[in-house]
Parts: C-alpha cells; sequence; structure tokens
C-alpha cells in the first residue's frame, strides 16, 4: 500500500502541474457550466430541471477526456526511459499500474466534485430529486474509472503518447457506439448481448434514470479489473525483456 501511495501521489503532483490538466478542466467546467445554465433557463418556462443533466454530458464526452488524461501515464516513462528505473526499484508491477490509475480517477473525481456546485444551486432554486442525482453521479463516477483504465491500458502498449490517445479513443468509441449494431441485428437477443457490453448499456438505463443495479457496478468493476490486470502483465512482460 506504501508503494501504491508513494505512486499515487507522485502522479497527482504531475497533474496539478501540467498545463494540460488545466486545459483539460478550463474546457470541462466551460461545456458543464454551459449546459446547466441552458437547462436552468429552459427550466423556467419549458421543463423541470433535469437531475441527471451534468453526469449524462459527461457520459458522451468521456471518451474524448479519458484518453488525454491517461495518454501520458505510462507512455511518457517509457519514452524519457525511466521506466526502467521504477521496474528497478523495489516497487510491484502492480503498485505502479494501480497508484497512476488511482492518480487519473482522483483527477477526475475532483472535477466531477466541481460541477457539485450546479447541485447547490439547485437546491436554492427548486427541488430537484437528490436520489436520482445521487445515483447519477455514483454511475458516472464509475462510468469514469473505467474509461480511464481502458486509457492506462493502451499507455502502456507504446512510448507514443498520441499513438496511445488515438487507441483508447478507438475502443472506448467501440465500447460506446457498439450497441449501434443491434440495430442492424434481426435477433432481439443478441442485439441486448451487444448493449449490455456497451458503456452506456450499463448507464443509460440504470444511473441516468437514478436506479444503482447491482450489475451495473459489476460490469464497471470488472472493466477496470481487466484493464489494469492486462496493463499489469505489459509492465511485467517489459520487465522480463529488459
Amino acid at each position: 500500500m506504501l508503494t501504491i501511495w508513494i505512486i499515487f501521489r507522485r502522479e497527482v503532483a504531475q497533474y496539478f502541474a501540467s498545463p494540460l490538466a488545466y486545459l483539460i478542466a478550463a474546457a470541462f467546467l466551460l461545456l458543464t457550466g454551459i449546459t446547466f445554465n441552458n437547462d436552468v433557463a429552459l427550466s423556467i418556462t419549458v421543463k423541470p430541471v433535469e437531475p441527471a443533466l451534468i453526469p449524462d454530458l459527461l457520459a458522451e464526452i468521456m471518451v474524448l477526456i479519458a484518453p488525454l488524461l491517461t495518454m501520458r501515464l505510462l507512455a511518457e516513462e517509457h519514452r524519457e526511459g525511466t521506466v526502467e528505473l521504477l521496474l528497478t526499484a523495489p516497487i510491484a508491477d502492480s503498485s505502479i499500474v494501480i497508484g497512476k490509475f488511482l492518480s487519473a480517477w482522483a483527477y477526475f473525481t475532483f472535477l466531477l466534485a466541481l460541477t457539485l456546485l450546479y447541485q447547490f444551486i439547485l437546491v436554492n432554486i427548486s427541488q430537484p430529486d437528490i436520489a436520482h442525482t445521487i445515483a447519477a453521479y455514483l454511475g458516472i463516477w464509475l462510468y469514469g474509472g473505467a474509461t480511464l483504465a481502458v486509457g492506462l491500458l493502451f499507455s502502456a502498449t507504446t512510448e507514443n503518447q498520441i499513438l496511445a490517445a488515438f487507441l483508447s479513443l478507438i475502443t472506448l468509441l467501440v465500447l460506446y457506439f457498439g450497441d449501434s449494431a443491434g440495430q442492424i441485428v434481426a435477433n432481439l437477443d443478441v442485439a441486448a448481448i451487444l448493449f449490455n457490453l456497451t458503456l452506456r448499456g450499463h448507464y443509460a438505463p440504470s444511473f441516468s434514470i437514478g436506479v444503482v443495479r447491482a450489475e451495473d457496478v459489476v460490469y464497471y468493476a470488472g472493466v477496470m479489473a481487466v484493464a489494469l490486470f492486462i496493463a499489469i502483465r505489459l509492465l511485467e512482460s517489459k520487465r522480463w525483456r529488459g
């Protein structure tokens, strides 16, 4: 646990020292702020406020944000040769991968926590469904963790950060839009299976509408576990090749 904490603390410090992280945060808050403001304006005359507004937005854009947040985590270590130093240090490969993953998830959690300001505003101007909001935020937190784990996996495959971001972007797009294949499949059972394999297949029908299902929590935890397991094996192969 100590080595995980050391890696985690080091990576979190790098996030808050990176101009890219601040640019991502600024774009993130600008987009969520505009979306929230528009929804509040509509709620005055057109419709009630949407409890899952911000989480639903993030469910769409995390396929873009996650590759940017994770592309450097291991790819940069490979490019600069510092991965050899990590591998020769008395640190388990799993500690390196888990520490880096938790740092990315912590940064995403920080960004997500900033959007809670919108919920405090809603409480003062309307009567939002708090339980619905909590379920949606829990869902997008797990959803975000899954996308970040996939991004870290591809960062472990190459020393090129751009390539790592591109590969994770393509994979996340497939995981997000993969259920669209079900629309051209005549078999309803196959279509349902395809939908249940996708990221939004475990968010839209449950967390987004205020329902927390164990199967959806297990799905996102499973994506994280599998992606991190493969990343650890890739790092171990680097150790043996070295």
